[in-house]
């Protein structure tokens, strides 16, 4: 039954909470496969089994709806997470953005970032703080430039395993991945004095 035909308020909130969580779900999928610019606003309404004008309604427009897209994936899991498990934890989660419910805001970065105007301050604000987050976990002076380089390296397994389906990288378990990445990775993080011991 359509939400504005519901005949008390509490049901029409509940229904509006529902149809809101359908169409986040939708443009989280459909971002992932296809980027921002890939994707209409019609497809997006019709996966989630509503009329587009209600999009406009809850986030008013396809930039706004990005935007809650990437809060509620990545900067979410960014805020509740320490900074020295935020590399493996994106890392994990990109590996495994195949099972139900993962957050696929890696996917949606990589197949959205230059690619429209509208899609790039929201995914460069995300970016900004894992970088300003990961240069945190190094005392070296190029802090900044060591977390660039790792944040390189994730963008780039996500390309090659989710985006080009390279094998053997797509199809690799994903604690094995970790364990090779996060291993070599700890070096990374490490200031001159500590390698020199």
């Amino acid at each position: 039954m359509p939400e504005d035909s519901e005949s008390s308020a509490g049901e029409r909130r509940r229904d509006a909470g529902a149809t809101r969580r359908r169409l986040l779900e939708a443009a989280r999928d459909l971002f992932a496969e296809r980027g921002y610019e890939g994707t209409t606003v019609r497809e997006i309404a019709e996966r989630a089994g509503v009329n587009q004008a209600l999009l406009f309604r809850y986030f008013g427009s396809k930039q706004g709806l990005l935007t809650e897209v990437v809060a509620q994936g990545g900067l979410e899991r960014f805020r509740a997470t320490p900074p020295e498990e935020l590399f493996e934890t994106a890392l994990r989660s990109m590996l495994t953005s195949s099972a139900e419910g993962t957050d696929r805001t890696l996917e949606v970065y990589l197949r959205s970032i230059g690619r429209g105007d509208e899609a790039t301050g929201t995914l460069r604000e995300l970016g900004e703080r894992y970088q300003s987050a990961l240069a945190a976990l190094s005392g070296a002076k190029d802090g900044a430039l060591r977390a660039d380089l790792a944040m390189a390296w994730l963008l780039g397994i996500g390309l090659m395993r989710t985006v080009v389906a390279r094998e053997p990288l797509a199809s690799a378990d994903p604690d094995t991945v970790c364990r090779l990445v996060v291993g070599t990775l700890d070096h990374l993080w490490s200031t001159p004095e500590q390698e020199a011991r």
